[in-house]
């Protein structure tokens, strides 16, 4: 074969626009090289698997993620319209956001900070680590021949500890700044017209970016707390009454009193946790206005959900959007877990805190450009799974069903030795100036449909 399989250059080739023809030319071969290799994501390993070793202008490479001019933000941009043109309906887009620390030290990094690892850390124990943090906003996307709502990256953000941006004398921004500042460029790219649901933790139940989605026109879902502030809903100004109509109305039972209460209208449902066993939960629901942070109080719909066995922990959850159901908020906060499962397989199997770029420009493009070919490995593998089967990899102390992103990531690596790029030491690189005519006239209609989206 004298190029990659359609499949494959389907998903690369839109990221063809973001570079000039030498650096493309660099750029898919670090891709490439990142997907197949193993252990370390350096780019001497990267160059090592595509048979590049002995390349003596090896120096260009590290250029392309420390000097060469491109912009991770157009590139997350075609990622994200990419996931939408191979895998996505017309249905809301559902957008899971989470923070990831990538342990990192020495003295060159500059945005470090020591942070609570959650990985390491229980509820008896704190573990604090040196590292990078990153706010990562990803896709949930339920592909047909996964089991479970996958969680894929597009946008990545570092987050400079304020230690650092002290020592620029930048302006520190939280977490929940950040956020707002992501949702909104997401925002302006899909128009007014797509209904957007955020969807995070309890760390990003807060008044002021519950405002800030409202003000987007965008749902947020998010765990509150047990003993959250709620309120009713005020009452109508009388005629002739002077002041200022009241924001909220008297305060409501908190959700750790209204377990004690009795005669509340509670429910029986089924509920479908994250590895699809089935429970029978306990839910308790309605609407009322809910005041956080000394913000203006915000009308939202809440979902009290209690495992009758007591072996789980009451779970309260709340939109934005009041007309969303109970079982929809139920539903989505469970797909939330799939961006905790992305970090961990892109820490596995792509080397994600393995890289060692010690420039602030590198660091703030190697670590997104992985979490993004994450994405990228899926969309693959959904091309290929409409032309041949994936294989589900067994052992006999792991019997497992479906289809997981190891498989997804060999098959992909299967198609590209196939290919013969590694025998052919990357000597022939596929672009749009080197395909078969053909092939060209096919990429750059695939290219035309995501701009187009974009």
């Amino acid at each position: 074969m004298d190029s990659l399989s359609r499949n494959i250059l389907s998903v690369l080739i839109p990221f063809s626009v973001l570079f000039s023809k030498p650096s493309w030319q660099k750029a898919l071969t670090l891709l490439l090289g990142a997907i197949i290799c193993t252990g370390k994501r350096t780019v001497c390993a990267a160059l090592r698997a595509m048979g590049l070793a002995h390349e003596p202008g090896f120096s260009n490479y590290h250029h392309l993620l420390n000097r060469v001019e491109w912009s991770a933000l157009k590139a997350a941009k075609i990622l994200f319209f990419m996931v939408q043109v191979f895998v996505c309906d017309r249905s809301p887009l559902v957008i899971l956001v989470d923070e990831t620390l990538e342990r990192r030290r020495g003295k060159k990094i500059q945005a470090k900070g020591y942070y609570r690892d959650a990985v390491r850390s229980s509820q008896s124990r704190v573990v604090n680590t040196i590292g990078l943090k990153w706010l990562v906003m990803a896709l949930s996307v339920k592909l047909p021949f996964m089991s479970r709502a996958l969680a894929l990256p597009f946008l990545s953000v570092l987050e400079p500890s304020k230690k650092c941006n002290e020592a620029k004398k930048r302006r520190h921004k939280t977490s929940l700044h950040w956020t707002s500042q992501m949702i909104l460029q997401v925002r302006r790219w899909v128009g007014k017209a797509r209904e957007l649901i955020l969807v995070g933790d309890g760390g990003f139940a807060a008044g002021q970016l519950a405002l800030d989605c409202i003000r987007f026109g965008v749902s947020l879902v998010s765990r509150l707390k047990m003993n959250a502030a709620l309120f009713d809903f005020p009452a109508s100004k009388r005629p002739g009454q002077k002041g200022r109509a009241a924001r909220k109305g008297v305060r409501l039972k908190n959700f750790k009193q209204m377990l004690s209460l009795e005669g509340l209208p509670w429910k029986e449902k089924e509920v479908i946790g994250y590895g699809g066993k089935k429970r029978i939960a306990r839910v308790l629901s309605s609407t009322c206005m809910w005041g956080a942070d000394g913000v203006t109080p915000i009308p939202i719909r809440w979902v009290l959900v209690v495992d009758p066995t007591g072996k789980l922990d009451p779970l309260p959850l709340m939109s934005t959007d009041p007309l969303m159901t109970p079982e929809r908020m139920i539903e989505l906060f469970i797909d939330r877990w799939g961006l905790e499962v992305t970090f961990e397989e892109s820490r596995e199997h792509l080397g994600v805190e393995t890289q060692r770029q010690w420039s602030d420009r590198a660091i703030a493009r190697s670590t997104p450009t992985l979490m993004g070919l994450y994405s990228c490995v899926c969309l693959m593998a959904n091309q290929l799974k409409q032309v041949e089967s994936l294989k589900v990899e067994t052992t006999s102390w792991h019997q497992k069903e479906h289809v997981a992103f190891s498989d997804m990531l060999r098959a992909v690596r299967m198609v590209i030795w196939r290919d013969n790029l590694i025998l052919r030491k990357a000597k022939n690189i596929p672009s749009l100036e080197n395909i078969t005519p053909e092939m060209a006239e096919w990429a750059e209609a695939i290219v035309k449909q995501v701009l187009q989206a974009a």
